[in-house]
């Protein structure tokens, strides 16, 4: 029997190549979890910065929804007492109405 290519010959699938080994020509790297550990701390510092910015907004926000709350209802008190004593439409005398004529040109 001839062989016809490469692709033929027994026993070729079963060779390890460095690919299918993984084997490289850099040499491996020992361990890069101090890499790790320093990317995980300075995301942590991060979010916890962000965490107290937040806070603090919240803070300020709840702050300003209460003077509005005490401006409002100061201004709801305001407006009673003006309503109280305000006199009665009927009681004041009536404005007169300004006079209207048509122009003719």
């Amino acid at each position: 029997m001839m062989v016809r290519g490469v692709a033929e010959l027994k026993g070729l699938g079963e060779t390890r190549t460095m690919q299918g080994s993984k084997k490289r020509s850099m040499p491996r790297v020992q361990s890069s979890a101090y890499l790790d550990i320093f990317i995980l701390e300075k995301e942590k510092d991060r979010l916890e910065k962000e965490l107290f910015v937040a806070e603090k907004r919240r803070e300020s926000l709840h702050k300003r929804l209460e003077e509005i709350a005490v401006e409002t209802k100061k201004l709801a008190e305001a407006k009673t007492r003006e309503n109280r004593t305000e006199p009665d439409a009927s009681d004041a005398p009536r404005k007169k109405d300004w006079k209207k004529m048509a122009m003719t040109y």
